[in-house]
């Protein structure tokens, strides 16, 4: 018995039992009073004009409701199936007096949504043993979706910080080339939980151009934060004794500037390349990233990857670069993860030969980045992928 009450106490906590009385008879109202006098976390109210108990009990929002059956002016059950109709009462817990122990007057009354049957005048300790525990159900309701209307408040915050951050990083993205000796168009469509992806491109002087997407792990405010973090170094180029043309120094020090036990244990990944106009070499490094597809006269791809760690892992760690010759002509794709790792079907994830193979049967359609998008989320059964889709491609006259 202690250990029920214990627990019925643990629910109340930090509420008021509210005790609203409906009933024509004083006396009643009196005796009702007077038995619950000693509780002091009780507070008892009465109403003895039944026509007006909807309004009072709008007002006082009972925990319970303790309501006569027979009155005049208005039926008891009626009066019960109002206090189930209204939109503020109708799960306020409701016990029914009654003169007479009757059981289809009880299998009426729970019917029209009674919670509780006593007949009055009941034992002074089982009516407050009923109150206690009907009041304890419904305080753990209101606990619930108070609890719940907190949570949908944090998501929809959340949400808004996420829609906001999506902009924010779509907005340091750079526009498109559509002319020159290099033209570019990429696709990005952040998920709903914003990864770490971003990218960015431009010319480091007359003769090099430099190429980079970095993939942060993690989804949230903070992995797009690290994100814009790192592009906008790549972009200012402002990394201390590094020459932007050597992918291998930028990989080592982007590496030590963004150790990862500095960035709440965040790392990310990157693929980085300059192309030299005059000599038309390529060099780059990749760093834990999917490998650049280069793709020459209609030949199968050159896979362009480094076998280096990710960044942010081991501070002194020696990253290499390797290099490709570029022709006119070609077209090369940079991308994350998300534009490839999609589970097509349970236990089978779409693979980076497939996408290898679908941007080579479509390498010339101008649609194909958007097209690529559709048919990758089309292959999930959601239509929602899990990952921001980020690809980049450079036409290289």
């Amino acid at each position: 018995m202690h250990s029920q009450q214990r627990n019925i106490s643990e629910y109340l906590s930090g509420y008021k039992i509210k005790v609203l009385l409906i009933d024509d008879q004083a006396i009643v109202g009196k005796s009702v009073e007077m038995m619950l006098a000693a509780e002091k976390d009780i507070e008892f109210h009465f109403c003895q004009d039944p026509t007006k108990a909807l309004t009072v009990a709008s007002e006082i929002e009972p925990t319970v409701i303790l309501q006569d059956l027979v009155m005049p002016d208005i039926e008891g059950l009626t009066l019960v199936k109002f206090f189930r109709s209204h939109p503020k009462l109708k799960d306020t817990p409701l016990i029914v007096l009654s003169s007479k122990e009757e059981a289809l007057t009880k299998a009426e009354a729970f019917s029209k949504g009674a919670n509780d049957y006593l007949v009055k005048l009941p034992d002074k300790i089982e009516l407050i043993a009923r109150i206690r525990y009907h009041s304890a159900g419904y305080i753990a309701l209101l606990q619930r979706n108070e609890m719940y209307q907190a949570l949908l408040e944090s998501k929809e915050a959340l949400a808004n910080e996420l829609t906001r951050a999506a902009h924010y990083v779509e907005s340091l993205l750079p526009p498109p080339v559509s002319s020159g000796e290099i033209t570019t168009e990429w696709k990005f469509v952040p998920s709903a939980d914003l990864g770490g992806d971003s990218f960015g491109y431009h010319w480091i002087d007359k003769e090099h151009f430099a190429m980079y997407l970095l993939d942060v792990c993690d989804h949230g405010v903070g992995p797009a934060l690290l994100s814009v973090s790192a592009l906008n170094v790549l972009r200012s180029q402002t990394l201390p004794n590094t020459d932007f043309r050597e992918p291998d120094q930028v990989l080592k020090a982007l590496n030590v500037t963004f150790e990862m036990e500095k960035q709440n244990n965040l790392y990310f990944t990157l693929w980085y390349g300059v192309f030299n106009k005059e000599t038309r070499e390529l060099k780059y490094g990749s760093a834990g990233h999917p490998p650049a597809l280069l793709y020459t006269d209609g030949t199968e791809p050159q896979q362009l990857i480094t076998k280096n760690l990710i960044l942010g892992h081991l501070p002194n760690y020696n990253y290499k670069m390797a290099s490709a010759t570029v022709p006119p002509g070609s077209v090369m794709f940079i991308f994350s993860d998300g534009a490839y790792e999609i589970e097509k079907e349970p236990g089978k994830m779409y693979s980076l030969d497939e996408l290898s193979l679908y941007l080579k049967d479509n390498l010339t359609d101008p649609a194909l980045l958007t097209k690529l998008f559709d048919y990758l989320q089309d292959m999930d059964p959601d239509h929602n992928l899990d990952d921001d889709f980020s690809i980049l491609k450079l036409n290289f006259a």
